[in-house]
């Protein structure tokens, strides 16, 4: 791989260049595409099953929910780094998604037992919401590894759209086949694409040692509680862990005003699932145009700065409209709108903020903050919006909390950017 600036580009052919992708980048970068088609397709189709778990455990008990998702994470944090500092990265990938396929075999098993169902309908939201996060943080860290920032500035809108696409197919599958074979059985469909997951990791790992080694910036020894020193102890970290915790909240915020609102207006079952499932799909197909048609262009023309500031922008004014308009209509406008921005755009915008880091930061401190940091925030939001309700504030009032903080988000995003812009000045990119 080469970066732009380094030498000059090879010849490129129409498509090529309707793509902007070069012949050499072009193995990987499909099977980045694919691992993130199989990875979002495994989460989509057990998303809608979770979302409608989370209503039957009861909306009161979704803090509590939060609070167990946040205590597994700070768990996995150090297991992590314990082997992260044992094994290779190319060995530790395929162990992480082994790891998840094995859980959906037993919890395909117990459910099929009918033993202690509302402890395992417990336990398989908790684990929905790990796996998430966790599995996608660590795919993005390997994205971060694999590409450069100039490569991911061309790049990440397709591999993105990698993703949308899985995430299009994956409530697809569930709507079409939960009748036919059970919705259990669609744990072992989700256990399939993460196997897929692990030979495209093979087949890129492959690729990558073929290449040229990158000169990569300077960074810390691995150890068990690298990535959260390091997390806690950088201006840089600290500035994309506020990030994500005022995402996370604004998210949690929104998550929980969509359980009240829905689960008001709409009583059965079936047709709250199959509301859930129409969402995502809507989301999923604004996010693939938006990535296609847009994100690129908007990468490297307006830079990142833009990019980190349009979900912010975006949350401010749907929680505006929200507190007006607290209706069912109008949060699904807002939901929607948001979920794309957040793929299509604000994502890989904050992925690319790791890529002028080194090994140690872009595994175990990504991994702390796309997790840990994350689920803490859900967790303290969660307990905060409660003590609001508590309060007497209701649907409006929080909306109207929640303009401020998209705010101050959307300051911490053009901070960001501007300090991104610094490091690359200042390092040599990998090349």
């Amino acid at each position: 791989m080469t970066d732009s600036g380094s030498r000059s580009a090879p010849a490129l052919s129409f498509k090529d260049r309707l793509l902007l992708i070069r012949r050499e980048e072009l193995p990987a970068l499909l099977w980045s595409f694919c691992y993130f088609f199989f990875l979002l397709c495994s989460y989509y189709v057990l998303r809608p099953v979770r979302d409608e778990m989370g209503i039957q455990a009861g909306v009161g008990n979704l803090r509590w929910l939060f609070t167990a998702v946040f205590g597994v994470m700070l768990c996995l944090t150090p297991l992590f780094g314990l082997l992260f500092s044992r094994f290779s990265r190319h060995k530790l990938l395929p162990i992480v998604y082994l790891f998840f396929a094995s859980n959906l075999a037993v919890f395909w098993l117990l459910f099929h037992s009918q033993l202690y169902v509302r402890h395992i309908t417990i336990g398989f939201f908790i684990w929905v919401s790990v796996f998430n996060l966790f599995a996608v943080s660590v795919f993005w860290s390997f994205m971060a590894d694999l590409w450069n920032t100039d490569e991911a500035r061309r790049l990440y809108g397709f591999i993105s759209a990698g993703g949308t696409a899985g995430a299009v197919v994956g409530p697809a599958v569930t709507a079409l086949f939960s009748r036919r074979i059970g919705p259990v059985n669609l744990l072992l469909v989700s256990m399939s694409c993460l196997l897929v997951c692990v030979l495209a990791i093979a087949q890129l790992t492959k690729w990558r040692q073929k290449q040229p080694k990158k000169e990569l910036p300077p960074s810390q020894k691995p150890g068990i509680l690298a990535g959260i020193r390091l997390a806690v102890s950088s201006p840089y970290l600290l500035g994309i862990c506020g990030y994500v915790v005022l995402y996370s909240t604004t998210s949690t915020f929104l998550y929980i005003q969509q359980a009240e609102i829905i689960d008001k207006a709409i009583h059965a079952s079936a047709e709250r699932t199959a509301l859930f499932a129409q969402m995502d799909l809507a989301v999923n197909v604004l996010t693939l145009v938006i990535q296609v048609l847009l994100l690129q262009p908007l990468l490297a023309r307006l830079g990142l700065t833009v990019a980190l500031t349009v979900l912010p922008m975006l949350t401010l004014a749907g929680f505006l409209a929200l507190g007006l308009h607290p209706t069912l209509s109008m949060l699904s406008v807002v939901v929607v709108l948001r979920r794309a921005g957040e793929f299509a755009i604000a994502k890989p915008s904050r992925e690319t903020l790791f890529n002028v880091l080194g090994p140690v930061e872009k595994y175990q401190a990504k991994n702390f903050m796309d997790t840990v940091v994350y689920r803490g925030g859900d967790t303290a939001s969660s307990w905060l919006l409660s003590g609001l309700k508590s309060l007497g504030f209701g649907i409006v009032g929080v909306s109207l909390l929640a303009v401020p903080l998209a705010g101050v988000w959307a300051a911490v995003g053009t901070l960001l950017g501007r300090s991104h812009a610094r490091l690359l000045n200042q390092r040599t990119d990998p090349s």
